[in-house]
Protein backbone atom coordinates (compact mmCIF):
# COMPACT_ATOMS: atom_id res chain seq x y z
CA UNK A 1 0.00 0.00 0.00
CA UNK A 2 1.42 3.36 -0.77
CA UNK A 3 -1.03 5.42 0.96
CA UNK A 4 -3.03 5.13 3.80
CA UNK A 5 -5.10 7.11 5.18
CA UNK A 6 -7.59 7.38 8.03
CA UNK A 7 -10.24 9.53 10.20
CA UNK A 8 -8.91 12.71 8.81
CA UNK A 9 -11.14 15.46 10.37
CA UNK A 10 -11.33 19.57 9.73
CA UNK A 11 -13.53 22.06 10.30
CA UNK A 12 -13.88 25.81 10.34
CA UNK A 13 -14.96 27.04 12.65
CA UNK A 14 -17.94 25.26 13.89
CA UNK A 15 -18.72 24.13 9.90
CA UNK A 16 -17.41 20.54 9.80
CA UNK A 17 -15.91 19.89 6.45
CA UNK A 18 -14.36 16.17 6.66
CA UNK A 19 -15.82 14.04 9.39
CA UNK A 20 -13.67 11.15 9.17
CA UNK A 21 -12.44 10.06 5.98
CA UNK A 22 -10.45 6.89 5.02
CA UNK A 23 -8.91 6.08 1.98
CA UNK A 24 -5.98 3.38 0.27
CA UNK A 25 -4.35 4.10 -2.46
CA UNK A 26 -1.92 1.39 -4.28
CA UNK A 27 0.65 2.24 -6.25
CA UNK A 28 -0.41 3.33 -10.09
CA UNK A 29 -3.90 4.29 -8.67
CA UNK A 30 -5.14 6.80 -10.60
CA UNK A 31 -8.14 7.97 -7.82
CA UNK A 32 -10.88 10.41 -9.05
CA UNK A 33 -12.52 12.12 -6.22
CA UNK A 34 -16.26 13.07 -7.22
CA UNK A 35 -18.89 15.28 -5.55
CA UNK A 36 -21.25 18.30 -5.56
CA UNK A 37 -18.97 21.41 -4.78
CA UNK A 38 -19.13 22.25 -0.78
CA UNK A 39 -18.39 18.61 -0.19
CA UNK A 40 -14.82 18.53 0.80
CA UNK A 41 -12.80 17.42 -1.40
CA UNK A 42 -10.20 20.26 -1.49
CA UNK A 43 -9.80 20.20 1.35
CA UNK A 44 -8.97 16.37 1.98
CA UNK A 45 -6.50 16.61 -0.46
CA UNK A 46 -4.78 19.79 0.61
CA UNK A 47 -4.64 18.26 4.22
CA UNK A 48 -2.81 15.62 2.33
CA UNK A 49 0.03 17.27 1.97
CA UNK A 50 -0.13 19.54 5.08
CA UNK A 51 -1.73 22.74 2.80
CA UNK A 52 -4.67 22.81 5.35
CA UNK A 53 -3.76 21.03 8.89
CA UNK A 54 -6.31 18.48 9.42
CA UNK A 55 -7.77 18.27 13.10
CA UNK A 56 -7.17 14.90 13.48
CA UNK A 57 -5.71 12.12 11.45
CA UNK A 58 -2.79 9.38 10.18
CA UNK A 59 -1.09 9.01 6.76
CA UNK A 60 1.08 5.98 6.17
CA UNK A 61 3.05 6.92 3.44
CA UNK A 62 5.73 3.81 1.82
CA UNK A 63 5.21 2.40 5.64
CA UNK A 64 6.06 5.73 7.22
CA UNK A 65 3.21 7.06 9.75
CA UNK A 66 2.49 10.52 9.85
CA UNK A 67 0.00 12.67 12.23
CA UNK A 68 -1.72 14.94 10.02
CA UNK A 69 -2.56 17.59 12.71
CA UNK A 70 0.75 17.42 15.05
CA UNK A 71 3.11 16.62 12.33
CA UNK A 72 6.22 18.70 12.84
CA UNK A 73 8.15 20.96 9.89
CA UNK A 74 10.50 17.72 9.19
CA UNK A 75 8.34 15.46 8.87
CA UNK A 76 5.66 17.63 6.47
CA UNK A 77 8.86 17.93 4.04
CA UNK A 78 9.88 14.24 4.35
CA UNK A 79 5.84 13.83 2.72
CA UNK A 80 6.28 17.13 0.43
CA UNK A 81 9.78 15.69 -0.81
CA UNK A 82 7.66 12.10 -2.28
CA UNK A 83 4.46 14.49 -3.29
CA UNK A 84 3.65 17.54 -6.09
CA UNK A 85 0.35 19.50 -6.04
CA UNK A 86 -0.87 20.58 -9.06
CA UNK A 87 -3.93 23.59 -8.47
CA UNK A 88 -6.69 24.72 -10.03
CA UNK A 89 -5.35 27.95 -10.64
CA UNK A 90 -1.73 27.16 -11.51
CA UNK A 91 0.09 29.49 -9.14
CA UNK A 92 3.30 30.13 -11.67
CA UNK A 93 5.38 33.00 -10.88
CA UNK A 94 4.29 35.76 -13.19
CA UNK A 95 7.65 37.86 -13.57
CA UNK A 96 9.56 34.51 -14.56
CA UNK A 97 9.49 32.28 -17.64
CA UNK A 98 8.39 29.00 -18.10
CA UNK A 99 12.02 27.40 -17.52
CA UNK A 100 12.71 29.46 -14.34
CA UNK A 101 8.85 27.98 -13.08
CA UNK A 102 9.95 24.82 -13.27
CA UNK A 103 14.05 24.85 -12.04
CA UNK A 104 13.18 27.31 -9.32
CA UNK A 105 11.57 24.48 -6.59
CA UNK A 106 14.91 22.59 -7.77
CA UNK A 107 17.44 24.77 -6.98
CA UNK A 108 16.16 26.69 -3.80
CA UNK A 109 14.29 23.66 -2.61
CA UNK A 110 16.23 20.73 -3.29
CA UNK A 111 19.62 22.77 -3.98
CA UNK A 112 20.44 21.25 -6.96
CA UNK A 113 23.28 22.66 -8.80
CA UNK A 114 21.50 24.96 -11.93
CA UNK A 115 22.48 23.04 -15.01
CA UNK A 116 20.91 19.16 -13.34
CA UNK A 117 18.21 21.48 -12.63
CA UNK A 118 17.69 22.92 -16.20
CA UNK A 119 18.15 19.24 -17.62
CA UNK A 120 15.58 17.77 -15.52
CA UNK A 121 13.32 20.92 -16.31
CA UNK A 122 13.52 21.10 -19.76
CA UNK A 123 12.47 17.10 -20.02
CA UNK A 124 9.94 17.55 -17.96
CA UNK A 125 8.18 20.49 -19.94
CA UNK A 126 8.91 18.19 -22.91
CA UNK A 127 7.06 15.53 -21.29
CA UNK A 128 4.04 17.98 -21.42
CA UNK A 129 4.72 19.27 -24.61
CA UNK A 130 5.91 22.66 -23.75
CA UNK A 131 9.52 22.26 -24.91
CA UNK A 132 9.43 25.00 -27.24
CA UNK A 133 8.37 27.54 -24.65
CA UNK A 134 11.45 28.06 -22.14
CA UNK A 135 11.44 31.43 -22.33
CA UNK A 136 7.83 32.25 -22.49
CA UNK A 137 6.30 34.11 -19.48
CA UNK A 138 3.04 32.77 -17.76
CA UNK A 139 1.24 35.93 -19.55
CA UNK A 140 2.14 34.81 -23.21
CA UNK A 141 0.52 31.49 -22.74
CA UNK A 142 -2.99 30.36 -22.37
CA UNK A 143 -4.59 28.50 -19.75
CA UNK A 144 -4.06 25.06 -20.61
CA UNK A 145 -0.44 25.62 -21.39
CA UNK A 146 0.01 27.47 -18.00
CA UNK A 147 -1.67 24.13 -16.11
CA UNK A 148 0.77 21.89 -18.44
CA UNK A 149 4.04 23.84 -17.25
CA UNK A 150 2.95 23.34 -13.72
CA UNK A 151 1.94 19.70 -14.48
CA UNK A 152 5.91 19.85 -15.80
CA UNK A 153 6.72 21.94 -12.46
CA UNK A 154 5.09 19.04 -10.37
CA UNK A 155 6.93 16.23 -12.13
CA UNK A 156 10.48 17.70 -12.54
CA UNK A 157 10.66 17.11 -8.28
CA UNK A 158 9.73 13.35 -9.16
CA UNK A 159 6.97 12.57 -7.43
CA UNK A 160 5.47 9.20 -6.16
CA UNK A 161 2.22 10.77 -6.27
CA UNK A 162 0.31 14.01 -7.95
CA UNK A 163 -2.29 15.51 -6.24
CA UNK A 164 -4.44 17.64 -8.71
CA UNK A 165 -7.31 19.67 -7.50
CA UNK A 166 -10.06 20.32 -10.04
CA UNK A 167 -7.04 21.24 -12.78
CA UNK A 168 -9.22 22.04 -15.43
CA UNK A 169 -12.19 24.20 -13.97
CA UNK A 170 -10.27 27.14 -14.78
CA UNK A 171 -9.96 26.58 -18.26
CA UNK A 172 -11.82 27.42 -21.26
CA UNK A 173 -13.38 24.34 -22.60
CA UNK A 174 -11.60 24.31 -25.56
CA UNK A 175 -8.58 23.76 -23.79
CA UNK A 176 -9.59 21.31 -21.50
CA UNK A 177 -8.37 18.21 -23.55
CA UNK A 178 -5.00 18.88 -23.77
CA UNK A 179 -4.74 18.88 -19.98
CA UNK A 180 -6.41 15.78 -20.11
CA UNK A 181 -4.27 14.35 -22.73
CA UNK A 182 -1.47 14.43 -20.54
CA UNK A 183 -3.13 13.14 -17.64
CA UNK A 184 -3.78 10.61 -19.65
CA UNK A 185 -0.69 9.87 -20.59
CA UNK A 186 0.66 10.43 -17.25
CA UNK A 187 -1.68 7.34 -15.98
CA UNK A 188 -0.64 5.06 -19.10
CA UNK A 189 3.22 5.42 -17.90
CA UNK A 190 2.02 4.37 -14.39
CA UNK A 191 2.04 7.46 -12.30
CA UNK A 192 -0.25 7.47 -9.39
CA UNK A 193 -2.68 10.13 -8.95
CA UNK A 194 -5.88 11.92 -7.23
CA UNK A 195 -7.63 13.60 -8.89
CA UNK A 196 -10.32 16.31 -7.13
CA UNK A 197 -12.49 16.77 -10.71
CA UNK A 198 -15.99 17.19 -12.23
CA UNK A 199 -14.62 15.55 -15.65
CA UNK A 200 -16.39 12.81 -15.82
CA UNK A 201 -15.37 11.08 -19.00
CA UNK A 202 -11.54 11.33 -17.22
CA UNK A 203 -12.85 9.58 -14.04
CA UNK A 204 -15.02 7.02 -16.02
CA UNK A 205 -12.32 6.23 -18.45
CA UNK A 206 -8.69 7.22 -17.18
CA UNK A 207 -9.46 6.56 -13.20
CA UNK A 208 -9.18 2.78 -12.09
CA UNK A 209 -10.71 3.86 -8.50
CA UNK A 210 -13.58 6.66 -7.73
CA UNK A 211 -14.08 7.80 -4.47
CA UNK A 212 -17.63 10.27 -4.12
CA UNK A 213 -17.51 12.30 -1.40
CA UNK A 214 -20.67 14.71 -0.20
CA UNK A 215 -20.80 16.51 3.16
CA UNK A 216 -17.57 15.48 4.40
CA UNK A 217 -17.96 12.32 4.67
CA UNK A 218 -17.22 9.29 1.53
CA UNK A 219 -20.45 8.47 0.34
CA UNK A 220 -19.30 5.35 -2.13
CA UNK A 221 -15.94 4.04 -3.32
CA UNK A 222 -14.92 1.22 -5.57
CA UNK A 223 -13.69 0.83 -8.73
CA UNK A 224 -14.43 3.02 -11.59
CA UNK A 225 -16.18 0.81 -13.96
CA UNK A 226 -18.79 -0.28 -10.99
CA UNK A 227 -19.23 2.85 -9.91
CA UNK A 228 -20.54 4.39 -13.38
CA UNK A 229 -21.80 1.40 -14.83
CA UNK A 230 -23.75 0.32 -10.96
CA UNK A 231 -23.50 2.31 -8.06
CA UNK A 232 -24.55 1.24 -4.75
CA UNK A 233 -25.93 3.86 -2.94
CA UNK A 234 -28.70 5.67 -4.52
CA UNK A 235 -27.05 9.94 -3.83
CA UNK A 236 -24.46 7.90 -6.25
CA UNK A 237 -26.99 6.88 -8.98
CA UNK A 238 -28.68 10.48 -8.33
CA UNK A 239 -25.21 12.34 -8.81
CA UNK A 240 -23.97 10.37 -12.48
CA UNK A 241 -27.77 10.90 -13.59
CA UNK A 242 -27.70 14.67 -12.51
CA UNK A 243 -23.69 14.87 -14.31
CA UNK A 244 -24.35 12.94 -17.16
CA UNK A 245 -28.04 13.68 -17.92
CA UNK A 246 -27.24 17.07 -18.64
CA UNK A 247 -25.08 16.44 -21.40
Amino acid sequence: MMLEVSGVKKSFGKKEILQGIDLQVEKGDVVAILGPSGSGKTTFLRCLNFLERADSGTLVFDGQPFDLHGASRKDIIRVRQKTAFVFQNYNLFLNKTVLQNVTLGLVCGSKMKKDKAREIAVRSLERVGMGDRLDSYPGQLSGGQQQRVAIARGLASDPEIIYFDEPTSALDPELIGEVLAVMRQLAQEGMTMLVVTHEMDFARTVSNKVVFMENGVIVESGPSQTFFENPRESRSREFIRSILGSR
